[in-house]
């Protein structure tokens, strides 16, 4: 009689399907939980509109952890399979119906692999859905929705706190006393200081300067800080017409303010950080920045 069991090579090819997908998945989903502001920046950088890319971080997030631990366990395996292949053909339909304006952007989901925009994206992710296929094919028939339901529960959880706190780590904590500006320390600890962290060839870093130059800032003083390309800071604030001293201070300035990815702000106040800015898509900083009094 005719072994209604799959065959051994079936088995291992699919513990090797499953396996190399929780690997990968895991780790992408685990860094969006672990960084959303991080993420809800490059969301948004990816035309993910700026009122939904944290949500969308944080959701992206979690369905790819829970489909990496979901696909790990073989009762769950079938349904980890199906959730993470949903994923991959949603980004694929998504930056397919996008390519035109997304094409070699950066849309690295894994800290070890570097990948744009293009026809490699769509190689991989077309590779990771065949591999998704084999690990729900040969998997036994799915079963156990309340160890799901925790698995599910316990991610999102753990999403929600760590944006809380996140959102609160620096908020409260001490900037340092002065920056250098033109080879000489310039004080940020006395009054409103508000600290934009830009690339002057990014083009959203472009944008945020040139809505935050038509905003009043008051006596707040405004000080720029290049995280690449430093030799043109200059040239972007008398284009984007932003009024700021520059500092050559960023290895000082990211560990000690919680920078993530640019552009990025932080408000001080009296040495004191007051709030962190990540989001500069339209007017995302104008509400902040108008509640803490730093512009108009």
């Amino acid at each position: 009689m005719e072994s209604l069991e799959p065959a051994s090579w079936k088995i291992r090819l699919n513990w090797m399907s499953a396996g190399t997908l929780a690997a990968l998945f895991l780790v992408s989903g685990v860094w969006k939980i672990a960084d959303p502001l991080g993420w809800a920046v490059r969301t948004s950088e990816l035309r993910v509109p700026h009122s939904a890319s944290l949500a969308a971080a944080l959701v992206i997030g979690i369905a790819e952890t829970v489909g990496a631990v979901w696909i790990l366990v073989p009762r769950l395996r079938r349904w980890g399979s199906i959730l993470l292949g949903l994923l991959l053909a949603a980004f694929v339909v998504y930056f397919a119906a996008n390519y035109s304006v997304l094409r070699g952007a950066d849309c690295s989901c894994f800290p070890w692999i570097k990948r744009a925009v293009g026809p490699g994206f769509f190689i991989g992710d077309v590779a990771m859905l065949l591999l998704a296929a084999l690990a729900g094919l040969w998997s036994q028939r799915p079963f156990g929705l309340r160890p799901a339901a925790v698995i599910l529960a316990t991610v999102t959880v753990f999403a929600l706190v760590s944006w809380g706190v996140e959102t609160q780590e620096f908020k409260g904590s001490r900037a340092p006393q002065s920056v250098m500006v033109n080879g000489r320390p310039f004080a940020i600890n006395h009054g409103k200081v508000f600290l934009f962290f830009f690339n002057p060839e990014c083009t959203h870093c472009f944008d945020a300067a040139k809505h935050m130059s038509q905003l009043s800032w008051g006596d707040t003083t405004l000080v720029a800080v290049p995280v690449e390309q430093a030799q043109f800071a200059e040239g972007f604030l008398e284009e984007t017409g932003l009024k700021a001293v520059v500092t050559s201070d960023f290895q000082l300035l990211k560990s000690r303010l919680g920078y993530t990815a640019y552009p990025y702000g932080v408000a001080i106040e009296n040495g004191v950080v007051a709030a962190r800015i990540a989001q500069f898509e339209g007017s995302g900083p104008d509400a902040t920045l108008r509640k803490l009094a730093f512009a108009q």
